[in-house]
């Protein structure tokens, strides 16, 4: 049976590897790791198919390392372990042949989405690492910050891979019907590439599948259409539990704040072509008008909560149009942020002051008890006074004369502290 082509392909040497420049390029660290052969542990972040694995071999196979792989999703601290005492064994018998470099020859221990691993199974790493008596290169498509353990990321350089780029996709597809024999035996005619690019998105092994896939359906001559009818797909890639997932969302939300309606709408449509729950974007839409837009337009608020409770009514795919319509109506409404830092400017200072005593005039008085020791006494009903206002105490004694709301410059909330202004200084 024979290999996939993304692993008859798969490059044996940094020679043959493509992409990474700014990790294995002329100068980048890990090739100065390479030639020096002094290896410290590193996790490879990045995307599915941008070349951890490859990488993690290469470095083996160039320092001509012992090399034992694991994946995090079959594995457990037996596996760990089991490793683990194995390379101490080995570094025992090597310890007479290579006494002087014993410390440049530890094994290479490969871990695929280490992410995955549990605390304990992470715990159990943390030895060996440390001593030297393994090199750890982990893999993962998750953020190591949220997903691996403090002491291990203490032990270990973090290092981000990206999605590659048009040119190394294009050398790959060109290496792939050029060099591999059972690819050139279908005498394939690359005619156009947009197609094969969009639905790779900077991974190298979805592109070679897709060479694949396309070559094995008979076609000679492959051009946009006839990969999009043979793939039949969604392009976008997009994992609702996964870090493009919160970045995609930051950006619609800081493009809402920034007012810009053309970038907030493009986002909402990447969320959208992607499948994001549609109550998701509603929800953020409602916390961005509150937090973003606020006093300086609270219709802002209104149109919110309308789209969502539109959204709930109407369905998918209809919803999408009074997302659009609220996001791009959030996004050229004049801003202000004033309510969000008033309410964490006072939460700060309920943390700093504690539970300051009530004033006794603002205080409920249901019982004689209550009265007879001045609750409520002095207290004067707003209603009963010209324009419904009168002046009196309000926060506790430790804190007259604080201030926790100042407003910005938007017309609609200058004119609420003008009137603020009006009653409390006349």
């Amino acid at each position: 049976m024979s290999l996939p082509l993304a692993e008859r392909l798969r490059p044996k040497t940094l020679n043959e590897y493509i992409g990474q420049k700014h990790l294995v390029g002329e100068g980048a660290v890990l090739r100065q790791m390479i030639e020096s052969g002094n290896l410290s542990s590193f996790i490879l972040w990045g995307p599915p198919g941008v070349g951890k694995t490859t990488l993690a071999r290469i470095i083996a196979h160039e320092l001509e390392r012992p090399f034992y792989t694991l994946s995090a999703v079959t594995s457990g601290v037996k596996e760990v372990r089991d490793v683990i005492d194995k390379a101490k064994r080995e570094a025992k018998i090597n310890s007479g042949l290579f006494a002087a470099q014993t410390d440049q020859r530890s094994p290479i221990l490969f871990i695929d989405e280490i992410h995955r691993f549990s605390k304990s199974q992470q715990d159990s790493l943390l030895g060996a690492v440390e001593d030297g008596t393994i090199t750890l290169i982990g893999a993962t498509t998750e953020n190591p910050s949220f997903e691996v353990i403090n002491p291990l990321l203490s032990r270990c350089q973090i290092y981000v891979l990206q999605p590659l780029g048009k040119d190394d996709m294009l050398e790959l597809l060109h290496r792939a019907v050029t060099e591999d024999d059972e690819i050139k035996a279908r005498h394939l005619n690359i005619k156009e590439t947009d197609a094969i690019l969009r639905y790779s998105g900077g991974d190298a092994r979805k592109l070679l599948n897709i060479i694949e896939l396309v070559g094995n359906s008979g076609v000679t001559d492959i051009d946009n259409e006839t990969v999009t009818k043979q793939l039949q797909q969604n392009p976008v890639a997009y994992d609702k539990d996964g870090e493009l997932h919160y970045d995609i969302i930051s950006a619609f939300i800081k493009s809402i704040r920034g007012s810009d309606p053309d970038a907030a709408i493009y986002w909402l449509a990447r969320m959208v072509a992607a499948g994001e729950d549609p109550k998701f974007i509603a929800r953020r839409l409602v916390i961005s008008a509150s937090e973003d837009i606020g006093l300086a337009n609270p219709n802002a608020m209104l149109v919110a909560n309308a789209c969502f409770d539109t959204l709930q009514k109407i369905g998918w795919p209809e919803g999408r149009i009074p997302l659009a319509l609220a996001t791009i109506y959030l996004a050229t409404s004049q801003k202000s942020n004033s309510a969000y830092l008033a309410i964490d400017t006072a939460l700060a200072e309920v943390e700093k002051s504690g539970n300051l005593a009530v004033p006794l005039h603002l205080r409920n008085a249901p019982t004689q008890l209550m009265k007879d020791l001045g609750y409520s006494e002095g207290y004067k009903y707003a209603h009963d006074f010209p324009n419904h206002f009168v002046k009196q105490q309000f926060l506790p004694d430790e804190l007259i004369g604080t201030h926790f709301w100042e407003a910005q410059g938007s017309p609609q909330e200058q004119k609420l502290a003008d009137w603020m202004k009006h009653l409390w200084e006349n």
